[in-house]
């Protein structure tokens, strides 16, 4: 379990992260968002004690990370790919962290196999593709069998066989009644592996529960009807109060569940040709919550004609 209280940074007069309070239960993949510079990596930071809170305090396991006798052993993580010696081999960087965390060598073949290094276990890191870096970085994250793990856009640079099995490997682990804190920008990798989701913009929680309660509150269910007599139908559902679009034949109602517009429709007599609930994707829901928190966005300019 990873807790947060009151956990603030600043850098002179910026808030990099502001008051977050939130707490990551084990056996659950918790998905970390939020736009470039809203504070994640900040936060990850403090959590492995890379950088000092401000005020405010965060634990892992029960204890800060500092205070933890065997940190590899308690906490996996994956925040930068690159920071291995680029002229050691991935087997040997591995075999000296294992031995200076008191893990046994065997574990090291074990994380090899699992993250599919076999093949350039020998091979310079300096050598390495993204992807290769990237399950390097599983792989010491793994090292030590840790009850937590946090992992930084695990995903970056690996191909759909490699995002799939990173996918699988975290529901594995939390399976498992491990914690796993997952970054990521790809919103639909995040929807297929998440359980819940934390979205801070501007150092803030903007968000946070299951993903489709996340989902749900920041966009809203819409109702979708299809009938030859839609303009009819959405004169009664605007007299009852709901909000009703209208295309052709096609109706989208806010504020209303499946049962309410098919009974209704019955009472009246009206025919439906077509009646489902449309949710909106992870994609459209972080956007409605981000959209005011970007620190960095791009300018579009006309081409001209």
């Amino acid at each position: 379990m990873i807790e947060a209280r009151n956990l603030t940074k600043r850098y002179g007069d910026k808030v990099a992260v502001d008051d977050l309070s939130f707490t990551i239960p084990g056996g659950t993949v918790t998905g970390f968002l939020g736009p470039n510079g809203a504070g994640k990596s900040t936060t990850m930071r403090m959590i492995v004690g890379l950088d000092r809170p401000t005020s405010g305090s965060v634990t892992v396991n029960g204890r800060p990370y500092r205070h933890h006798r065997a940190p590899l052993r308690e906490v996996g993580v994956l925040l930068d790919a690159k920071a291995m010696h680029p002229g050691r081999t991935a087997r040997s960087h591995l075999r000296a962290l294992a031995a200076s965390h008191r893990i046994p060598a065997s574990r090291v073949d074990e994380v090899v196999e699992m993250t599919g290094l076999t093949s350039v276990a020998h091979k310079r890191v300096g050598g390495f593709s993204l992807g290769m870096g990237q399950r390097l970085g599983i792989a010491v994250a793994l090292l030590g069998d840790p009850r937590s793990l946090i992992l930084d856009e695990p995903v970056n640079g690996l191909d759909p066989e490699g995002v799939t099995w990173v996918r699988t490997l975290v529901r594995q682990l939390a399976a498992e009644g491990r914690t796993v804190l997952i970054s990521s920008h790809l919103m639909s990798e995040m929807a297929m592996t998440a359980d819940h989701l934390l979205v801070i913009g501007r150092g803030r929680i903007l968000a946070a529960g299951p993903v489709q309660d996340v989902i749900d509150a920041a966009t809203g269910a819409v109702v979708a009807v299809r009938s030859p007599q839609a303009e009819e139908l959405a004169a009664h559902l605007r007299v009852d109060g709901h909000s009703v679009d209208l295309a052709q034949d096609t109706l989208r109602v806010r504020g209303a569940t499946t049962e309410a517009v098919g009974e209704l429709a019955a009472r009246r007599g009206l025919v439906l040709h077509e009646l489902w609930l449309h949710r909106a994707s992870l994609e459209e829901a972080y956007l409605n919550l981000t959209g005011s928190a970007v620190e960095y966005r791009a300018t579009t300019t006309e081409t001209p004609s």
